[in-house]
Order: C-alpha cells, then sequence, then structure tokens
C-alpha cells in the first residue's frame, strides 16, 4: 500500500487541501446566508446552483484537457474557484451566490475529472481497488476536517472564505509541481434516461432520490441548524457526523453487498435512513440525540450511490457500465438541483424540522420503491454479481468507469482464481 500511495502522494495531498477548502464552503453557506437573512429557500437556490455548474463541467472538462492541457486545465479552474470563494462575502446576493456555487461546482467537476484521470492513468489493474479506497478517503476527511477549521473564526466576516479561497490555492501546488506525468481524460457518453430505465428502473429511480438526499444533506444541513439556534461549532460538529458516518457504514455495507440479494440490502440501508430521519425530527434539537441521528442518516446515503451503481451494474455487460455510469451521475445531479429546493420551500413553510421530514421521505420512497421491483422481477445470483464500488457521490465520471472495472475485474477473479488479470 505504501508503495502505491507514494506514487500518487501529491494528489492525494492536493485533493485533501481542495475539501478543506470546498468543504468549508459548503458550511458556510449556510452560515452565512443565515446571517444575511437570506429564506431557506434562497438558500435551496444557491445549494442547487453548485449541482448545475456540477453537471456542466463534468462533460465540458475532457473536451478542455484535451485541447490546452492537464496542467492549464487545472491551474484555470483553481484560479476561478480561488477567486468565486473570496467574492461570497463582496456580493451578499442569492443570486450573485447561486451563480458564484454554479463557478465553483463547474471548477470542482473539472477538478474531479482531471486528478481521476491521473489517479486511473497511475493504477494497475492491482493497485486500482487500494488507489481509488485511498482518494475517497482522502476525500471524505478533507470534508470532515473543514467542518473543524469553520471553528476558527466568525462566519459574518470575510476571514472564513478567504481561509477557504487560500485552501484551494494552495491545494494545486502539489500537483502541478509533481514530475508524474499527466493524461489526457476522456468519458464516455452517458446512456440515454430510457436505456437506464429499462436496465435498471431500481438503480435509475434510486439514484434520483439520492441525489436529493445527498444535495439536501450537505447543502440544507447548515440552514437547518442555523434556524433551530445552533451555535457555528454546533452546526460545523452537525454537517462532519453528516459525513462521519460513511466512513463506519462503507465497509459493512460493502461487505454485505457481496454476499446478499442487492435489493434486500438497499431496502434495509434506505430504511435506516429513514428511521434516523424520523429521530432526527423527534429530537426536537436535543444536540446528542441529534448528532446520532445525522451520523447514522449521513451514514447510509454513501453506501446507497455505491450499491445503486453496483446493482445496475450487474444488470449490464462490461461494455455497457461505462455509458450507464454517466448516465447514473447525470441522473444524480438532477435528483441533487431538485431536492434542495424542494427542502428549501419545505422549511420556508413549515419549518426548519422539515429538513429532516423531506430526508426521511426521500429515503423511505427509496425502501418502498425497492420493495415494489423486489415483487417485479428476480436478481442475479449473489455468486455473478460484481464486486461492491467503493465510490463517493461527488466523484465524477471516471473514477466510477475506473471503479466499474476494476469491479468486474475482481469478481472474475472471485469466481476462477486460475483466469489471468
Amino acid at each position: 500500500m505504501s508503495t502505491v500511495i507514494s506514487s500518487v502522494w501529491a494528489l492525494l495531498l492536493g485533493i485533501v487541501l481542495i475539501m478543506l477548502g470546498n468543504g468549508m464552503h459548503f458550511t458556510l453557506i449556510g452560515l452565512r446566508g443565515g446571517i444575511e437573512g437570506f429564506s431557506s429557500f434562497e438558500l435551496a437556490v444557491v445549494t442547487s446552483g453548485y449541482f448545475v455548474g456540477f453537471l456542466s463541467g463534468a462533460r465540458t472538462t475532457p473536451v478542455m484537457i484535451r485541447r490546452v492541457g492537464h496542467v492549464r486545465v487545472f491551474a484555470a479552474l483553481g484560479s476561478l474557484m480561488s477567486a468565486a470563494l473570496i467574492a461570497f462575502p463582496l456580493l451578499t446576493e442569492p443570486w450573485a451566490w447561486t451563480v458564484l456555487r454554479m463557478l465553483i461546482g463547474f471548477c470542482m467537476s473539472g477538478v474531479y475529472v482531471a486528478a481521476e484521470s491521473w489517479l486511473n492513468a497511475a493504477s494497475t489493474n492491482q493497485t486500482r481497488g487500494k488507489v481509488l479506497s485511498a482518494y475517497m478517503i482522502a476525500q471524505t476527511l478533507g470534508i470532515i476536517g473543514a467542518q473543524g477549521l469553520l471553528t476558527l473564526a466568525d462566519a459574518g466576516t470575510s476571514v472564513l472564505f478567504i481561509g477557504a479561497s487560500i485552501l484551494v490555492s494552495v491545494s494545486f501546488a502539489p500537483i502541478l509541481l509533481s514530475v508524474t506525468p499527466a493524461p489526457v481524460a476522456d468519458v464516455a457518453r452517458p446512456m440515454s434516461l430510457r436505456g437506464l430505465l429499462s436496465a435498471s428502473p431500481l438503480g435509475t429511480v434510486g439514484i434520483f432520490l439520492l441525489g436529493s438526499v445527498y444535495a439536501t444533506q450537505s447543502g440544507m444541513g447548515a440552514v437547518f441548524g442555523t434556524q433551530i439556534g445552533m451555535n457555528s461549532t454546533q452546526i460545523a460538529l452537525f454537517v462532519a457526523m453528516l459525513f462521519a458516518g460513511a466512513l463506519v457504514m462503507q465497509y459493512p455495507v460493502g461487505w454485505l453487498s457481496d454476499r446478499m440479494d442487492r435489493r434486500k440490502l438497499i431496502l434495509g440501508t434506505a430504511a435506516m435512513g429513514a428511521a434516523s430521519c424520523a429521530a432526527g425530527w423527534l429530537t426536537g434539537g436535543t444536540l446528542v440525540p441529534l448528532m446520532a441521528a445525522a451520523f447514522c442518516a449521513g451514514g447510509v446515503t454513501t453506501p446507497l450511490y455505491a450499491l445503486f451503481l453496483a446493482y445496475t451494474n450487474d444488470s449490464l455487460p462490461p461494455e455497457e457500465m461505462p455509458s450507464a455510469s454517466g448516465g447514473l451521475i447525470f441522473i444524480f445531479g438532477l435528483g441533487a438541483i431538485a431536492g434542495p429546493m424542494v427542502t428549501g420551500w419545505a422549511m420556508q413553510g413549515f419549518g426548519p424540522f422539515a429538513f429532516w421530514l423531506v430526508l426521511g421521505g426521500l429515503f423511505a420512497a427509496i425502501a418502498c420503491y425497492a420493495m415494489y421491483r423486489m415483487t417485479q422481477t428476480t436478481t442475479l445470483p449473489v455468486a455473478q454479481t460484481d464486486s461492491y464500488l467503493s465510490v463517493l457521490p461527488t466523484t465524477s465520471p471516471v473514477a466510477v468507469e475506473a471503479a466499474g472495472a476494476w469491479a468486474v475485474e475482481q469478481a472474475a477473479i472471485e469466481r476462477d482464481p486460475a483466469a489471468p488479470t
């Protein structure tokens, strides 16, 4: 493992730093938006802007890299993102924040495409799983660590935005100064919605609903905390709990995924999410139970994303998996745009605890639809399914395609250990 990490350490360090900056800005939007008097729905629109930009960047960046090169694209996106972060406290209007969030979403999507292309090129069939795991851990630790940095200054000033901008700017130094050759990025054209629905109705519908869940948790969690009267430290801890749960839950869900009917596991995991949200709603704002609910609700979100990808891939031949992955990411993005808007409208009309009601309703819808699909079709025997894809919702099609190829290879090895790799 140390040999693998040594080959990509510069990129992993850069990712941790950029996730520190990006993670800070996600929570800062809710904190500073509350100070500026933005409504729940206005902040929801601002939140959705990020995912609008993210979707466009995933398709545009490979073209940019082919035209001007990996290093130039990296530097340009980093400069734009750093400038956008500094601009937030200067332009405290919802429309301006929405535009800035779209720009940051576009930049982050591009950064993911470039970084993951690099990781994929630096990996072999034998090391790809370890490299991807290290990359996912670096991302998650960066997001969680960012919440601790938010406690160092007042969200009502420009200090935290400037700090996030500095982290993003510095993050590109180890990457751009590395001597590792930079690859050319390429991603498959996404599969059509009709094709995805035909191949995997549960994977398609489920990942749309999960997109709404993820964007609501990451974008509206700080808004919820602000509106119920949490201080900045408590809000930072609350958001950290939403992501920390994934570090604990990912492995056990992945272990079960390779040993049982994935539809049953999707049902059980989504039901756990719904129950956690119900508990969050019933806490009435009591801090410790609220943190526990956030830990559990956030903890099942990332494993569910990986489960939907793996379940959909089980229904497809290997040559169609890259295009299906791109289609699923696009559908996830559509759900991520819609979710915060619905949640913001509900919180504005019914109070801050509608945050939990919307999340719980989305998890319950996933569970109910999984139960329905179990009555309509059979599933592949466990021995014939591919390996679980341990990927995050923040990854681009490049990493998902690489993880899909690794999963097929691992499943083939497990079925026939003597087969060549």
